[in-house]
């Protein structure tokens, strides 16, 4: 096979006969931050290709290879291959979370396990209101990342939410929908991009004094 994802639509055949068995005891879970499936409209081709730089004739071709790494999967060791393929988180790092289904993990959202291990239901409990961030609050906040993430269990036990944010891609409606009250783009503050990145300490604290004006005045 060719190098690369592309190369995948040239695999004829899969085996898995040599895994080693000690898998299949093992408790595996896929803690992602993305629920994206693995093709599609929203698959990792799709999605976060174009990140990487793939151009669309790229993001065809890798979703086609990873159509195809599918369906001869699903050859190999059944149905269950392609149920896996659409299965949320099985996108996330260009398919690896795939291959992690594949084995036998079971899907977490990876906020859902930085929440417990960082012990965010106590602190959450003292809170008046939960500021949350991101480098851009866009469509990708919506599918799992932290911000949704922490937004969801905040609403679940009635506190407010803001956000704080480089820039900003949400409309208001959507931003309520993921239980956001407000966001706050460093952008709002400074236009310039660039001086938003060379100077972000001294607009994250006005942004910071906006907050309490809004939410302590």
């Amino acid at each position: 096979m060719t190098p690369g994802g592309g190369g995948l639509a040239d695999l004829a055949s899969a085996d898995l006969s040599g895994l080693d068995p000690r898998l299949a005891d093992i408790e595996f879970v896929l803690a992602s931050d993305v629920d994206n499936p693995l093709t599609g409209p929203k698959g990792a081709p799709a999605v976060y290709g174009p990140q990487k730089g793939a151009s669309p004739d790229d993001v065809a071709t890798l979703d086609a290879a990873l159509a195809h790494f599918a369906k001869v999967l699903e050859e190999a060791i059944g149905p269950k291959a392609g149920e896996y393929a659409a299965s949320p988180g099985a996108g996330a790092a260009g398919g690896i979370g795939y291959g992690a289904l594949i084995i036998g993990a079971r899907f977490r959202a990876g906020i859902e396990v930085m929440l417990d291990v960082l012990g965010f239901a106590p602190a959450l409990s003292r809170a008046d209101l939960v500021i949350t961030g991101e480098g851009s609050l866009d469509e990708q906040t919506l599918h799992g990342k932290a911000p949704a993430g922490v937004a969801a269990a905040a609403r679940a036990a009635g506190k407010e939410v803001v956000a704080v944010c480089g820039r900003l891609a949400l409309p208001p409606q959507a931003l309520g929908r993921a239980g956001i009250r407000r966001a706050y783009p460093l952008t709002e503050v400074e236009p310039d991009v660039a001086k938003c990145i060379a100077e972000a300490g001294p607009i994250l604290e006005r942004v910071a004094e906006q907050i309490a004006r809004d939410y302590l005045g």
